[in-house]
Formats: structure tokens, C-alpha cells, sequence
């Protein structure tokens, strides 16, 4: 018996499946999201580095940005919940976690429990999500996954003053016109998502011990910036970008009983 948590976001496919015993015995991620073949690909992945096969499926719940659109799993059930699931599940001391997507971000904070006593989300602009760091990277032309590693040869932070998406990219040019070195601009970029993120978090109340999921949560110069505007130190959960999917094969399997 297997349960298969779904989780279709903006920019990226996850899989997660677990056994009874609430173990992972199977993962998969797809950097493609809602509307793309993203969940066919991860699917397809999957079964052919995993063994086992759909029939071996008994349960399956599907989350996240493009939940509405797949009809194949057994039930649907919001990313605000099955993040707080997973997280709750992996880090039991967790109280409030910050989720940081490719489209919006998320504030969550949990009682002891794993539920949810209240959520914050912004998803009207760009600032302050993954968006933000995939535009810049593009404007940099480096490569988003090694943002992390260029902010750690920074010799100071080069601020980014403009918060809307647009003018920062118009900004990050100018910048570099300027002379300034790419680390630099690096750190200033992820202090400006940072600043966001924490305002929006500030607005939860937020409440220790402090998670950061999603994508973004692999990026150690997000992780730095942030604790710096937080003035707390983050958890990463194990996988932090799968611990939506896994809340949802979580719920698939208490479906199941």
C-alpha cells in the first residue's frame, strides 16, 4: 500500500510517495509547473526510477497552484494545509513556516498539533516570491541555482531600493552599468526578498521555531538574508521543496484509514 502526494506549483512539479508507515519510499521533481507537462514528466519519472507502479497506488491528493486542473487524483486539498501537514510531520517543534513559491509566498503558523492558526499569503506581485530571484538571475545571467553560492563571495550588500519587480530589474541593469560586482548585486537581491518576506511574516506574528520551505529554502543566501531580517534562525526540513507533497501523501493516507 502506497499514497501518492501531488503538488503542481507555478514553476515546479514534486511527487512524494509514502508507505503506511508514513515513510517516503518514492520522489520526484520536475521543473515545470501548472499548465506544462510537468505532472506527465514527474509521473513518468517516478515509476521508472522507483519500484513500483500505479496499481501499487491506494491513495493519492493532489495540492498546490494547479490542483484545479488535475483530475486524476483521488481528492484536492490546499498547499496552506498540506505545507503545514508535511512540515508538522518532519519538524514537530515547528510554529510557524515561511513558504516561499515560485508565484506567491506563504506564512503559516501551526499550534503543536500541526494545525493551522492562522496564514498569511502574498500573491499580487512578484517582489518578495521566487519570481523575483528568477528575473534577476536572468538579468545577471547566471544560473538561479548557483544565487546561493555567488552571494557567498559578496564583499557588501548592494541595495535593491525599487520593490516592485518591473523597476528592481530595471535597477539590478543599472546597477551592473555602474560597476558594481555581481556577488554584490546577489546579496542585495536576496536582502530585498528577504525585507519582503519578513514584512509580510511580521504581519502573522510570527511565533519560533521558524521553518522555510519551498524552492527558495536551497538558496543559503535567501536562508541568510532572511534570518538577518527575522532575527531568528530557520529550519530547513529535509527536501524543503517536496514538504508540500508530502503533506498531501500524508493526507492521502489518513483518507485511506
Amino acid at each position: 500500500m502506497f499514497f501518492l502526494g501531488i503538488d503542481i506549483g507555478s514553476s515546479a512539479t514534486k511527487l512524494v510517495v509514502i508507505d503506511k508507515n508514513k515513510n517516503i519510499v518514492g520522489r520526484s521533481v520536475v521543473q515545470l509547473g501548472t499548465g506544462t507537462s510537468g505532472v506527465e514528466n514527474a509521473v513518468s519519472n517516478l515509476y521508472i526510477s522507483h519500484d513500483f507502479n500505479p496499481n501499487d497506488i491506494t491513495g493519492s491528493v493532489v495540492t498546490g497552484y494547479g490542483r484545479k486542473q488535475f483530475r486524476s487524483a483521488d481528492t484536492e486539498i490546499s498547499e496552506i494545509s498540506c505545507h503545514a501537514k508535511g512540515v508538522s510531520h518532519l519538524c514537530p517543534s515547528v510554529r510557524t513556516i515561511i513558504d516561499i513559491g515560485g508565484q506567491d509566498t506563504k506564512i503559516i503558523r501551526i499550534d503543536e498539533k500541526g494545525k493551522i492558526q492562522d496564514f498569511t499569503m502574498n500573491d499580487k506581485c512578484a517582489a518578495g516570491t521566487g519570481r523575483f530571484i528568477s528575473v534577476m538571475s536572468k538579468v545577471l545571467d547566471v544560473d538561479i541555482a548557483d544565487m546561493g553560492s555567488i552571494d557567498k563571495e559578496a564583499t557588501e550588500i548592494i541595495s535593491i531600493s525599487n520593490t516592485c519587480a518591473v523597476f528592481a530589474e530595471s535597477e539590478v541593469i543599472s546597477k551592473l552599468s555602474s560597476g558594481f560586482s555581481i556577488p554584490n548585486i546577489v546579496a542585495g537581491i536576496h536582502q530585498s526578498v528577504a525585507r519582503r518576506v519578513a514584512g509580510l511574516a511580521y504581519r502573522n506574528r510570527i511565533e519560533p521555531v521558524l521553518a522555510l520551505t519551498g524552492g527558495v529554502a536551497q538558496n543559503m543566501g535567501m536562508i541568510r538574508a532572511l534570518e538577518q531580517e527575522l532575527n531568528n534562525q530557520l529550519i530547513i526540513p529535509y527536501e524543503p521543496q517536496l514538504t508540500g507533497a508530502l503533506g498531501a501523501a500524508l493526507f492521502a493516507l489518513e483518507n485511506n484509514r
